[in-house]
């Protein structure tokens, strides 16, 4: 544990700031659940709690190697916090693979506990050990447990009728009792919770019941594990709160956004890893006037939208190519809908269980002709509530289709979440129309499908049936306000710039600024912007360049499009802007061709998102290459920030050079020497 965090209690336990778990073992162990159990006692006792599961793509990995390997992280704090955390302080490795693939992310010094059962000489093979860990010294720098989990696991439940196999799967919720002992961490919640899983199994239930309360009992009654550790309560503002992973949350924001509609849901979708629990959230809800039908059937949502419910689609990266056209439709006749996106690595299959930001140019520009869409992404496990009402707010108050980007590092994380009262819920009201808005030539009552608000470019919507309000749908151009099919030229060129000017004038807040230095253009010189979510990773770095002492501004983008109308003024006020994307730059592209200001990139796909101290290393090193030399500062701005972005870099200066020798032209300027050094 980080001695300085340490306390003595006068009960034993060790207080602690915050601790980072990770349970790791082969993707058959339960570790999803294992976790996510452990991350909801830490939420259910008041511990602010941010999570992070990483599992392979394989439906059944090979078991006992590397790419089998399951895990998932907690971090658990007294305070606020905003990552998973960057090094576990605890590993718990339930096989040789488990070890070898976590163990170069342990923090030196931190506690590791094994179990010996896996690690046979078939076992340290398949994970491609030589030399058992356990005897050639390469775990000295770590306090190091070996306990026989699956051993203590069998023999507590050996009275529950189950089949050897059975009764060893039983590790897992060992394993949780004895963490959960060792962090002070009740086990009720957890023990109801097995009681309604497995409430169909008898057995089962016991058994998983009796392993958890055995390696509670392990811990309690073992000297190996002297030290007991407590997290306290952290200082959330007063509620009720629940442990919300992101995908639940945007669905019950969907729920939340179609009641205050007055307006049922319907979503049209199919799985796709990792949008698919949406779906199944959505499915089971089917009480509070939710409807949902799988196919492949963003085309299905399309149609409820016409038919006056709140249309939804979910989807990831390859969907939305499938979806382009369909969306383009939805766009030319003026529907609401909701398309989440939840992006993964890619392209093609690519990484379909890790997380990447690479969707946003697709959601901006991916769709055939003049197909203007607002975007608006998540930031964190628990926003995704708040995300998905504003972008149903969006889509119903101007009548488009809106993209929510969320990605794989938000879906499958989990946070604590306040429940907000009903009345704190904000109106999303539209006022179908029932009757005609206009008269002919003859004075005979009409209803122009394409009239629109005169503040919002919206035009009105009437569900199909009602009487006298009769009016053509299609992808065919519409005529002005009449909505008959229109090949006039004139009309066209006008009905783009109408639906383009309906999506520039979104009425969004603008960008808000986190700078304790001061007020934009008198503290930091450094502004750091990002999206979705980065914004945890972002915020943790910002904190800790400021507690050393340096000044630094954070903002983040929820609207993406339209940009809130003072992103040009405030990126203007700051020396160097900053963007960290887990992509190779887009949100940087699209900054720079919307209000003509370069920023600095830094940018990985590695399909895990960034860590604190990285982060707070590229901000520190820009500062302080700003503050090196006042008189050349511009040219630090335009310094790249990481090893790739330097030798990328020099490749193109190197090319440049050449090219300049061959034609005599001037070499790339410094604003393009930025834009490669970002990527």
């Amino acid at each position: 544990m980080p001695t300085e965090q340490l306390s003595e209690r006068p009960e034993g336990a060790r207080r602690l700031e915050n601790v980072v778990i990770r349970f790791a073992g082969d993707s058959g162990d339960g570790m999803q659940l294992t976790g996510d159990r452990f991350g909801a006692q830490a939420a259910a006792i008041g511990n602010d709690v941010a999570t992070l599961p990483n599992y392979p793509a394989e439906i059944r990995a090979p078991a006992g190697t590397v790419a089998g390997v399951s895990s998932y992280q907690l971090h658990i704090a007294d305070h606020d916090i905003r990552t998973p955390g960057d090094q576990p302080d605890v590993l718990v490795a339930m096989n040789p693979a488990a070890l070898k693939a976590n163990v170069a992310e342990l923090r030196p010094g931190g506690v590791i506990i094994l179990d010996t059962d896996a690690f046979t000489v078939l076992g340290l093979e398949k994970a491609g050990y030589d030399v058992d860990p356990l005897t050639d010294g390469s775990l000295d720098a770590f306090q190091v447990h070996a306990v026989n989990l699956t051993g203590f696991a069998a023999a507590a439940v050996a009275d529950h009728n189950l089949k050897r196999k059975d009764a060893a799967r039983t590790k897992n919720m060992f394993a949780l009792g004895l963490v959960s002992w060792m962090f002070s961490q009740p086990i009720e919640d957890t023990i109801a919770y097995l009681h309604k899983r497995f409430a169909s199994k008898p057995d089962v239930q016991a058994a998983n019941v009796s392993a958890l309360r055995a390696g509670w009992i392990y811990g309690e009654s073992t000297e190996a594990f002297a030290n007991v550790y407590e997290v306290k309560p952290a200082p959330l503002p007063a509620g009720t709160y629940r442990h919300m992973k992101g995908n639940k949350a945007v669905a019950y924001g969907l729920v939340a956004a179609a009641h205050q509609a007055a307006m049922p849901l319907f979503l049209g979708a199919y799985p796709i890893t990792p949008a698919s629990e949406i779906l199944h959230e959505l499915s089971a809800l089917a009480s509070f006037d939710v409807r949902s039908f799988q196919a492949e059937d963003e085309i299905a949502a399309i149609g409820a939208s016409f038919a006056g419910m709140l249309g939804v689609t979910v989807t990831s990266g390859p969907g939305m190519a499938l979806k382009a056209e369909a969306l383009g439709l939805a766009v030319i006749m003026e529907l609401p809908l909701v398309i989440v996106n939840v992006q993964r690595g890619g392209p093609s299959t690519g990484l379909p269980t890790k997380t990447e930001q690479s969707d946003l140019l697709q959601a901006l520009y991916g769709r055939h002709g003049e197909a203007p869409m607002p975007v608006i992404a998540v930031r964190s496990a628990a926003d995704g509530f708040d995300a998905a009402m504003e972008a149903a707010r969006i889509a119903l108050a101007y009548r488009t289709p809106v993209i929510l980007l969320s990605d794989a590092y938000i879906a499958n994380g989990s946070e604590p979440w306040r429940v907000p009262e009903v009345e704190e819920l904000p109106f999303i009201g539209i006022d179908l129309a029932t009757e005609p808005n206009a008269v002919d030539a003859e004075g005979n009552p009409v209803f122009l499908p394409y009239a629109r608000d005169p503040i919002t470019l919206a035009r009105p919507l009437a569900i199909p049936g009602t009487p006298g309000l009769t009016h053509r749908i299609g992808g065919l151009e519409k005529a002005d306000l009449t909505g008959a099919v229109s090949y006039d030229p004139d009309n066209h060129d006008l009905m783009i710039r109408t639906r383009q000017s309906k999506i520039d004038n979104i009425d969004v807040p603008p960008l808000e600024v986190d700078d304790p230095s001061g007020p934009p253009g008198s503290g930091a010189d450094v502004l750091v912007i990002g999206w979705g979510s980065t914004w945890g990773p972002i915020g943790e770095a910002c904190r800790e360049v400021r507690a050393q002492g340096m000044k630094v501004a954070q903002a983040h983008l929820r609207h993406i499009a339209p940009l809130p109308a003072n992103v040009a003024s405030v990126l203007s006020e700051y020396h160097t802007v900053l963007v960290p994307e887990m992509n190779l730059g887009q949100l940087a592209g699209h900054l720079r061709r919307e209000t003509l200001i370069d920023t600095v990139g830094y940018n990985q796909t590695r399909g895990m998102p960034f860590r604190t101290a990285e982060l707070a290393s590229v901000i520190t090193r820009v500062i302080q290459g700003i503050d090196a030399d006042s008189d050349t500062a511009p040219d630090a701005a335009t310094k790249p920030v990481g090893d790739v972005g330097a030798r990328l870099a020099a490749r193109s200066e190197a090319a440049s050079t050449k090219s300049a020798a061959h034609t005599g032209t001037p070499t790339g300027t410094q604003h393009d020497a930025t834009r490669e050094a970002g990527r």
